[in-house]
């Protein structure tokens, strides 16, 4: 038995008391995760699990990180809001691009010349007067005029080296957008130093990208180490006219271009700013545009703890976009025009939390701590209903609390690639061709995606007919849309064909039963895979069930993702499983991964499965460079009817996205192609501060019940202690006769 002092009884009674009595009175301050200052504040919060490796806008290419940069950055286009289908305006610009077309010997050509004649596109744009970037101290100046942050010691490096970075400088300032600032950063994509994953891409459409590829190497080789001012450098691709007008040259015609003008990669960066990012000492203490970004957007990065919270605040030097005031028919019913002409953004900033795990995020989001929420497989039982139609919507318990579920199909696609370079799947002579194009028509056919999405992904996908998305021109709705090779159309929809016709196919390519009709070896085929997703066990057991209906044997050869990216380089892998999320809303962005000179093997492009078809490939040059319409689309459909029959892919699904809000925050609409859009949020604080109160009221009565108990525990000792020093239970002393 313990053996407690009276002192030692008080002090527990007291502890437990006191305990009580603080959570009788905290209200629902006592789980708060945010600081007590940020009560009541106009801001979002939200979570990452990734920390952003990139938020420098030549280099990020990722959505964890474009997620950041795009409320910094702002390119010269963004897409209008509200209107579907998505629709380019101007950022910083005045107007649209004016775009000329020139011959070879310089003639001006109409818009509607034949693109082969097109020898130079010239992109001229107007920028807006009176653009400033936010506060930073890159660009402020001493008395004389003269920057005055551009020669840090290694002392004052190191003191940047916290959450607050650069922005602890005194005295930050401000200077106006320039035409310059564009044509510096399209150079800083020619940088070999900074790698920019568009490179490539752009080097084959920019005039001179290349060799000022070339010329900034060298610069580099005669002084290593040093920071290269690339305003000396010539390069006729980008050309400053005066402070307001650039110019962008490219080599033919690629009407593709004007989406990549809306996109962080031509997103402004001053030389002053490349400066002073590039002095060593900043360099050598890892603080850097890389982590650091500076824009004229309407946030700005005041603190940056990638392990634990990122922090925007609104940018005092925002140019006063205004909320937009049309957009789609269901969009005012749905409250999305209420802010209708007010100055953006709407929000004084955002906060970022990191959450490695997705149950502490989903608990927090239910006591209201975050906005708006993914939503996990393991959760999704709790926030999603599904009714006999198909149709659905948040639970009951998500619908008291006002939490609302928005959905969207993705402008992306999940696909099954076939190597067409391997002697199965692909083969060689025509004969050889022909089987495997029988053979890869059979697995299509026996693959059943809708099994699929029900299966691993709660429903949250549409069963791809083409490698074109919903959302993107080219995709059709109904019978015009289905692929014909595994679709059939009966009593008004889409119907899967039967086994039995799968099987007539493997057959037909020489695999009766899945065995070899000559030799009767057994068809064994490959799936390279990367762990996790796609690549899971669950997965792949459901895959060789599949394949085991037609006697066919799947081997499954996981790795690591580079080990994964070599094999498709090298062309030794069979099947693979790949997806693409649209660069811009065009069926050009998707087409491509299927067009020959984009071979993988052969020219080290985006084309996995190393496809190639003459008639296909001729028809894409004519689609690329033709408006929308009627033309456009019925050569698409062309393009579809041979991928379709040649069946290089297995079309998996299109994504679904599931975002549940919480019902103080308005004007979210999905949007599948746009990343700048916390400016157009709203959030209702003063509601969520009495719905956070409401939900994390605390439970008391445990805590007083378990006081309660003490003092009935405690009560013969404390009764038997006061005895002994004369005392009764309540400390008085006692009376004797």
């Amino acid at each position: 038995m313990v053996s407690w002092s009276f002192s030692t009884v008080c002090r527990l009674s007291c502890a437990l008391l006191g305990a009580a009595l603080l959570l009788t009175g905290c209200g629902s301050e006592w789980n708060d995760p945010y600081p007590a200052a940020e009560r009541g504040a106009n801001r979002l919060y939200s979570a990452f699990a990734e920390r952003p490796k990139h938020l420098d806008p030549a280099v990020s290419y990722t959505d964890s990180e474009i997620g950041f940069i795009a409320q910094i950055y702002e390119p010269p286009l963004q897409y209008h809001y509200l209107q579907r289908p998505y629709t380019l305006i101007p950022t910083t610009l005045a107007e649209m691009p004016q775009v000329r077309f020139y011959d070879q010997s310089g003639r001006l050509l109409s818009d509607a010349a034949n693109p082969d004649l097109v020898s130079r596109t010239v992109y001229r744009l107007k920028i807006r007067p009176g653009i400033q970037y936010q506060p930073h101290p890159a660009f402020s100046r001493d008395d004389a005029g003269r920057l005055r942050y551009m020669a840090l010691s290694a002392g004052q490096a190191r003191a940047l080296q916290t959450p607050m970075g650069p922005m602890a400088l005194p005295d930050p300032a401000t200077q106006m957008l320039k035409a310059q600032d564009y044509v510096y950063q399209i150079k800083r994509l020619a940088n070999p130093a900074v790698h920019s994953p568009i490179y490539g891409t752009m080097a084959e459409h920019i005039l001179g990208l290349k060799a000022l590829s070339a010329a900034i190497k060298n610069a580099a080789q005669a002084n290593p180490g040093a920071w290269i001012d690339l305003d000396t450098l010539e390069f006729p691709g980008a050309i400053a006219i005066d402070d307001q007008t650039l110019e962008i040259t490219l080599v033919g015609k690629y009407p593709q271009f004007t989406y990549w003008l809306a996109m962080n990669f031509f997103a402004p960066v001053p030389r002053e700013v490349d400066q002073f990012y590039g002095q060593p000492a900043l360099r050598s203490g890892n603080v850097s545009i890389d982590n650091w970004p500076v824009g004229t957007g309407p946030f700005m990065m005041t603190h940056n703890n990638p392990n634990a919270r990122i922090m925007l605040e609104r940018n005092p030097n925002f140019h006063g976009e205004r909320y937009p005031c049309t957009g789609e028919a269901a969009d005012a019913p749905a409250g999305l025009l209420k802010d209708c002409g007010a100055p953006l953004p709407l929000l004084d900033g955002v906060v970022y939390s990191r959450e490695k795990e997705s149950l502490p995020y989903w608990n927090k989001f239910l006591q209201g701590y975050y906005d708006l929420s993914g939503i996990s497989s393991d959760s999704f039982d709790q926030a999603v209903r599904v009714n006999i139609n198909g149709d659905v919507n948040v639970s009951q318990s998500m619908a008291e609390q006002g939490i609302a579920l928005q959905t969207s199909v993705r402008t992306s696609i999940y696909y099954m690639g076939f190597n067409l370079t391997d002697p199965v799947v692909g083969g060689k002579t025509s004969q050889e061709q022909q089987r495997a194009r029988y053979l890869r028509q059979a697995l299509s056919m026996v693959l059943d995606q809708e099994e699929f999405i029900s299966i691993f992904l709660n429903g949250r996908g549409q069963p791809a007919m083409g490698p074109i998305p919903p959302g993107i021109f080219g995709y059709q709705e109904g019978e015009a849309g289905i692929n014909p090779v595994v679709y059939q159309w009966k009593d008004g929809g889409a119907h899967r064909r039967p086994l039995d016709e799968a099987k007539a196919l493997l057959i037909k390519a020489g695999w009766p039963d899945g065995r070899d009709a000559q030799t009767g070896q057994p068809l064994v085929l490959n799936l390279d895979t990367t762990s996790g997703g796609l690549g899971d066990k669950a997965t792949m057991d459901w895959m060789a069930r599949q394949l085991n209906q037609l006697g066919i044997q799947l081997v499954v050869r996981s790795t690591d993702f580079n080990r994964f990216q070599e094999k498709l380089r090298k062309g030794s892998a069979q099947l693979f499983f790949m997806g693409w999320n649209a660069d811009y809303p065009d069926p050009e962005n998707f087409l491509f991964l299927l067009y020959g000179p984009e071979g993988k093997v052969a020219h080290g492009g985006e084309n996995s499965a190393n496809y190639q078809n003459p008639e296909f490939d001729r028809l894409f040059r004519q689609m690329k460079n033709m408006p929308n319409g009627p033309e456009r689309q019925a050569v698409i459909n062309n393009m579809l009817k041979i991928v379709r029959e040649d069946a290089p892919w297995v079309y998996w699904f299109y994504p679904k996205s599931y975002v549940l809000r919480q019902g103080w925050l308005h004007n979210l609409k999905p949007n599948n192609v746009a990343n700048n859009t916390l400016k157009y949020q709203r959030i209702d604080a003063k509601r969520r501060a009495e719905l956070r109160a409401q939900w994390n009221e605390p439970l008391r009565w445990p805590f007083l019940l378990m006081l309660g108990g003490l003092v009935l525990l405690l009560w013969p000792a404390l009764k038997s202690y006061r005895a002994r020093s004369g005392l009764d239970a309540f400390g008085q002393p006692v009376r004797k006769r």
